[in-house]
């Protein structure tokens, strides 16, 4: 199925902005939703387990920690799966494990066995699919890929909506045996988005064959190189940092809603409202960023995301009551839709296509140690004090803080910097064509003709493509 083409991303394709690329958005779309929205939707098992088992509430999040731990740590091991066997045949597997882990899980009889089928196991699985979905949807995308981006990380709010009601129908009618079996058995639906991936094929002329085939022998499994990017380095602290705080009021909103004595089902449905509002405003936000004026600055409304995101914590962390909370739960939908459409557009467009792959491997796994100490250190802070209020403006103040180190590092340590090294990178080419002694003297290359192809590209599809985000 994948034996005709090596899915390497040849570097000489120019990605088709439709076409088999909608198949693959639609791939990436189901992939991102069962990734993100699976940690959360196996909580409704929770009570059960906790019959069975004897065990305490705490022994049982385990299960999602692990999922989640397993999704963002295993990032550099995805990247050198993808680099070595190619996106499709990782996704191929990674949807076999994921239903492998779900259905032996089914059988289990102690929560240790939990833990590494349905956490380890099926964690693994996911992120095997996780990540090369992104990266084949950087390939087949670039002038949309901004919205292609908005409307993949759409599948987050719209699976865990669909989800947990689901979940809890399989537990009532089938019990958690039961219910893992089903889950498992859904999910090997990963091996058919995997099979939509396909690769894009090199052009076809003669000096085709050879290039590609050079690539490859010098294609490095994991590539620390991105590290030299001043961009990059910027991005992978900046993250770090928003993980701390971003997923923490959406943990703690439900409780927060019964610690003032509003209703189980009420408190549960400002979940609900948050949900909704991130499906509209991930696609939203995917368009805007498109914009001509917009996407060359998109490092700067992925700052402004986060600002908005954690000026929304901390202006909920003063409600005290369920108006209150709702109006919070409306603006933390749009800022945190805005912040799952944009983190990996911008990600994408820092390191390019040819880096990507090696890039967000080593993101998530920075991203993972954060996601690891975020929430249980709120847990902490909340048992100390018995108030949430300090809990959602320690995670605004996070949050806010990761805005202010991407705005600033961006245009403080890369914009004054960029055109110094673009200059030098571009004389260096030149020099480089103009001393090209042994070939023909048609084939040497004149370095106005250097110059103003180096113009052209840089005005590719009508949008600048060399910004202050990208240059170093």
């Amino acid at each position: 199925m994948g034996a005709v083409v090596a899915d390497d991303g040849p570097s000489g394709v120019k990605a088709p902005d439709g076409g088999w690329g909608w198949a693959v958005l639609f791939g990436c779309f189901i992939i991102t939703g069962f990734s993100y929205a699976f940690p959360k939707a196996v909580s409704v098992f929770f009570k059960e387990l906790i019959r069975e088992f004897g065990i305490g509430y705490s022994d049982t999040a385990w299960i999602s920690s692990i999922l989640l731990a397993m999704l963002y740590g295993t990032g550099p091991l995805c990247s050198v799966c993808v680099n070595r066997f190619g996106c499709r045949p990782v996704m191929l597997v990674g949807g076999l494990f994921a239903s492998m882990g779900m259905v032996t899980a089914s059988f289990c009889t102690s929560i240790v066995q939990i833990y590494l089928t349905a956490g380890v196991i099926t964690g693994l699985g996911l992120a095997l699919n996780f990540q090369p979905s992104l990266i084949m949807l950087n390939r087949y995308f670039d002038k949309r890929r901004p919205l292609a981006n908005g409307l993949s990380a759409a599948g987050s709010p719209v699976f865990l909506c669909a989800l947990s009601p689901l979940g809890q129908i399989l537990q009532h009618e089938y019990g958690w045996r039961g219910g893992f079996l089903i889950l498992g058995g859904m999910l090997l639906n990963c091996c058919v988005c995997g099979a939509l991936m396909r690769p894009l094929e090199p052009p076809k002329n003669s000096e085709a064959p050879k290039e590609p085939a050079e690539k490859k022998v010098k294609k490095k499994l994991l590539d620390f190189s991105v590290f030299k990017d001043g961009g990059f380095v910027i991005y992978t602290l900046a993250a770090s940092i928003m993980v701390l705080g971003l997923f923490v009021p959406p943990v703690f909103v439900v409780s927060y809603a019964k610690d003032l004595g509003y209703q189980d089902t009420k408190a549960a449905f400002l979940l609900t409202i948050l949900g909704f509002i991130d499906i509209f405003a991930r696609p939203v936000c995917g368009m805007v960023a498109g914009l001509k004026w917009v996407r060359p600055r998109c490092v700067y409304l992925f700052s402004f995301a986060m600002i908005f995101n954690g000026f929304t914590d901390l202006m909920g962390s003063m409600s005290v009551d369920y108006g209150g909370l709702v109006v919070f739960c409306i603006f933390f939908g749009i800022s945190y839709g805005m912040v799952g459409a944009l983190q990996f557009e911008v990600l994408m467009a820092i390191v390019g296509t040819q880096k990507f792959s090696s890039a967000i491997g080593l993101v998530l796994l920075a991203e993972a140690m954060a996601v690891l100490i975020g929430p249980p250190s709120a847990g902490k802070l909340l048992d100390a004090t018995g108030r949430y209020m300090f809990v959602f403006i320690i995670a605004g103040i996070e949050v806010t803080t990761s805005a202010l180190v991407l705005a600033l590092g961006n245009f403080f340590c890369i914009k004054k910097k960029s055109e110094e090294p673009c200059a030098k990178e571009e004389a260096a080419e030149r020099e480089e064509l103009n001393k090209s002694e042994d070939k023909p003297e048609d084939a040497r290359v004149d370095s106005i003709e250097v110059e103003q192809f180096l113009k052209d590209e840089s005005e590719k599809n009508g949008e600048v493509v060399t910004n202050p985000e990208t240059c170093v």
